[in-house]
């Protein structure tokens, strides 16, 4: 599937060699009929010579409806050029010409409209003129077909031209690709709802599939697909295409915003992208308020520059252009930039980050950053991500590069084959990267150690501070590191507390006066950490500040006041004290801790089941 754009001056023959080509009046609003020059976009199709239909999009060729023509022509793969022959090249020639260069539309053919107005002399200096302005942009070997829609002539020529040129034209690619539908028509049919239009890319669109509108976030659904006024399942990338919404008013939808799957493209009010500046035009300086015009969308933005104090006509640089909105866009879109007031256009260029950090100026590493995404391949941008030494989620990764499911797993196949990173289940990392925080994790927990050595382990969230990560990435980071994790704790494999000599002794005693008066154990005089270990380990079990029990002691007890309660309804602290034979504030205790662990209820003086 292809897409034709037209391009030119104003009252040169646009619109009425549409016509002429595909019998459809592209000038579809009264105004514009009555005025007899195009104000908005205009569609229409035709069937070449071999059969193939071809979707044509009809810009205005007016200075003050440049926008509009901006909005059609970012997503067509050729172009018609058209000059009028008894005019040559104007004004809006010359724009519409450096727009379809800075954005690569390199495949078109040149059209001589009016060509029965001229003689052939005539027409021969215009082609010599026009060939003349071409040199040097996307173009420049366009071939050049005069013709007259009065008379018919070159019509014939000019479709068995196009044909050939498209056929040495890529075709989209329909491959696992994100749908992307810049809108740029949106309006209602009764008894349909809601229905917009554009020129698919990246992906094929189903009837049926869940939908996104960015970036306003709106969720609907496929309801129906058309294809030059013909029903179809499915729409694939390089088609202009009416969608049928349900779930959505078309009141909410407008020219800019993007339908595409929900979750894959995140929008943006920052892009990192390269600028190349037109011949003839203004400069651009810092922080100038300039005009970002991507897909169908436009929105106002101001600039840095990068690596240079001041970007010259004919230059490129590297930019951060800062949105005054968030738009929907991933890497590779290509753009243009214009001058507010006077109204000009000035660069363009293609993005290559859609979701940086904010640069400072003259970074020589930020610079190589860019570069080397500019030249990337789906495992240099997946590199180019994972250098921040954090572990990424798949999902992530691919909202990040804007890479489609193949090509994702394209770069990662190719990196894990490499060696370059570390997976687990659905996570990457640079494997530098977890080698270097691998080794902090150890480091991080040896000291842990070394400080408190009768602990079990480090608390988890403790560790995650130190690691400045998120809880989701440090359990994928635990499950790959050599450590024990037992629950909350995490130590160091080779981590063992062992109390010294000394402080073995002091267990000792206080386990055998626990074990001599089980019911009346002493108080444990031991230090925190070490009491804290036999706690842990399961050798004392602790009911208050001050007192302790042996676990086989506290089963006991804890057993009887159960079946106290089951015999007799409830139990008090007195009976405790009898049948145990120990102390009130022992029994007490006991009482309070089961109190605490809603093992029992305190009702009067006694207790009851809780």
């Amino acid at each position: 599937m292809y897409v034709v754009g037209t391009a030119g001056h104003v009252d040169h023959g646009k619109s009425t060699l549409v016509k002429i080509l595909t019998g459809i009046d592209p000038d579809r609003w009264e105004e514009e009929q009555r005025r007899e020059m195009t104000i908005d976009l205009g569609f229409a199709w035709l069937k070449l010579p071999s059969g193939q239909t071809v979707s044509i999009i009809d810009v205005p060729g007016h200075e003050r409806f440049i926008k509009n023509m901006l909005a059609g022509v970012g997503g067509i793969d050729a172009a018609l050029f058209i000059v009028a022959a008894d005019e040559s090249v104007m004004p809006q020639t010359q724009e519409h010409l450096a727009i379809l260069d800075l954005l690569d539309v390199a495949h078109g053919v040149v059209v001589l409209t009016k060509a029965d107005l001229v003689d052939d002399d005539w027409l021969s200096l215009v082609q010599d003129d026009v060939r003349s302005r071409l040199s040097g942009t996307v173009l420049a070997n366009a071939p050049i077909v005069p013709v007259s829609a009065r008379s018919g002539r070159g019509i014939t020529e000019l479709l068995a031209t196009l044909e050939q040129v498209l056929s040495q034209t890529p075709s989209r690619s329909v491959a696992n690709g994100i749908p992307r539908l810049p809108i740029d028509r949106s309006f209602t049919i009764g008894g349909f709802g809601a229905v917009v239009t554009g020129t698919l890319i990246d992906g094929p669109l189903t009837i049926g599939d869940e939908v996104e509108i960015l970036p306003k976030g709106l969720r609907a659904r496929v309801r129906g697909l058309q294809l030059h006024q013909q029903r179809t399942e499915i729409a694939l990338p390089g088609s202009r295409v009416a969608v049928n919404l349900a779930g959505v008013s078309h009141h909410d939808l407008v020219r800019g915003d993007v339908l595409t799957l929900p979750g894959r493209v995140r929008p943006t009010d920052v892009i990192d992208a390269r600028l190349r500046l037109a011949s003839g035009v203004p400069p651009i300086e810092q922080n100038d308020r300039l005009e970002l015009f991507v897909g169908a969308c436009e929105v106002p933005c101001r600039v840095t520059l990068l690596d240079t104090e001041i970007l010259g006509p004919g230059q490129s640089g590297w930019v951060q252009i800062r949105l005054e909105r968030p738009i929907a866009v991933v890497r590779g879109d290509r753009y243009i930039l214009r001058q507010p007031s006077p109204s000009q256009t000035l660069g363009g260029g293609r993005i290559a980050d859609t979701h940086p950090a904010r640069h400072r100026r003259f970074r020589p590493d930020v610079i190589a950053m860019l570069e080397a995404l500019a030249r990337g391949t789906p495992a240099d941008l997946i590199q180019q991500v994972l250098s921040d030494g954090m572990p990424h989620h798949q999902t992530e990764l691919a909202r990040t590069t804007g890479l489609s499911d193949t090509l994702l797993h394209e770069g990662l196949d190719e990196l894990h084959a490499r060696g370059e990173i570390v997976v687990r289940a659905e996570w990457q990392m640079n494997t530098k990267a977890w080698a270097i925080l691998n080794d902090k994790i150890r480091q991080a927990l040896a000291g842990y150690h070394r400080r408190y050595p009768l602990r079990s382990g480090m608390p988890r969230e403790e560790l995650r501070s130190r690691l400045k990560l998120n809880a989701e990435a440090l359990d994928v980071l635990l499950e790959m590191a050599d450590v024990i994790v037992q629950g909350t704790l995490i130590r160091a494999i080779d981590h063992v507390p062992t109390p010294n000599a000394q402080q073995a002794r002091e267990i000792r005693l206080l386990l055998d006066g626990c074990a001599r008066t089980p019911y009346s154990p002493p108080i444990p005089e031991l230090e925190p950490e070490l009491l804290g270990l036999l706690i842990e380990q399961g050798q004392l079990v602790k009911v208050s500040a001050d007192v302790v029990f042996l676990p086989e002691s506290y089963r006991e007890m804890v057993a009887w006041v159960r079946q106290q309660i089951d015999s007799a309804g409830s139990v008090t602290v007195a009976q405790f004290r009898d049948r145990f034979q120990t102390s009130r504030k022992y029994a007490l205790a006991l009482m309070e801790h089961l109190d605490e662990r809603k093992v029992t209820r305190r009702v009067g003086d006694a207790r009851v089941i809780y």
